[in-house]
């Protein structure tokens, strides 16, 4: 099946393929439907579920992941309205005062793999931007990364920001010096131990 070809071209990091396979599917008339979601989507799914099992690393999901956005450039013009990816939105950001990216960025590819919409909105971000960005971008989910000790207050103090101004977006954190308890007790919704976690809980928080 030529779409299993797709999923394995993903989940094998094969970009030298992933362009032509795609599109000999839309010259052959397939549905861009499956393509994206049998084929695409459901690939990044079982990325995530290797990185989580110390089956891939850092390196491999960043290529995986630029494998499956190559492969939808090609289908993004045939794609209908109700055909895009639509997960929901996600706002991101590194919190004030910590200038690391990089779990931010992974999280970012493994939203979009998810078919989340992402606003991503950098490093070093104050709590009221989140606020403002959530209105603004009608956001459904808000991740908030923090790779430093120091800056883990800056982090309670923009969940705080959230709650008090009534949003009902799901607030996700993650980096390495949290835990699922430091989640709790700041009143976030959920702790992403891993970007592709950070993705699943963001879906299963969604769907109730």
């Amino acid at each position: 099946m030529a779409i299993n070809d797709i999923y394995e071209a993903v989940v094998n990091l094969n970009d030298a393929e992933i362009v032509s396979l795609v599109q000999s599917e839309v010259d052959g008339g397939t549905a861009v439907s499956p393509i994206l979601k049998d084929g695409l989507i459901a690939a990044m799914d079982e990325v995530g579920l290797r990185f989580s099992k110390g089956d891939m690393f850092v390196p491999e999901m960043l290529r995986a992941a630029q494998v499956m956005k190559a492969g939808l450039e090609i289908i993004k013009p045939h794609l209908t309205e109700g055909e895009m990816p639509n997960s929901g939105t996600v706002v991101l950001g590194t919190v004030q005062g910590d200038l690391h990216d990089i779990g931010k960025n992974l999280v970012a590819m493994m939203m979009e793999g998810a078919g989340f919409k992402v606003i991503d909105l950098g490093v070093d971000v104050p709590g009221e931007t989140f606020v403002k960005a959530v209105g603004e971008h009608q956001a459904d989910v808000i991740g908030l990364s923090a790779l430093l000790t120091t800056t883990m207050p800056a982090m309670e103090e923009a969940v705080g920001l959230l709650r008090k101004a009534g949003i009902s977006a799901k607030i996700l954190v993650g980096g390495a010096p949290l835990t699922e308890s430091f989640a709790e007790k700041i009143g976030a919704d959920g702790y992403g131990e891993d970007a592709p976690s950070a993705a699943r809980l963001a879906k299963d928080l969604l769907a109730g």
